[in-house]
């Protein structure tokens, strides 16, 4: 499933979920990197 993930004020990243941590953060997969961020609002 394709998801967006916020990186501070105005960077977000968008790839395919890969987990969803206790914190509330979720990680998704861009090419052979995984970043961690916090859900974009729909």
């Amino acid at each position: 499933m394709l998801r967006t993930i916020v990186l501070g004020t105005c960077v977000s990243v968008q790839g395919i979920l890969e987990k969803k941590l206790p914190d509330g953060r979720i990680a998704v997969r861009v090419g052979n990197r995984v970043v961690t961020g916090t859900p974009a609002s729909a």
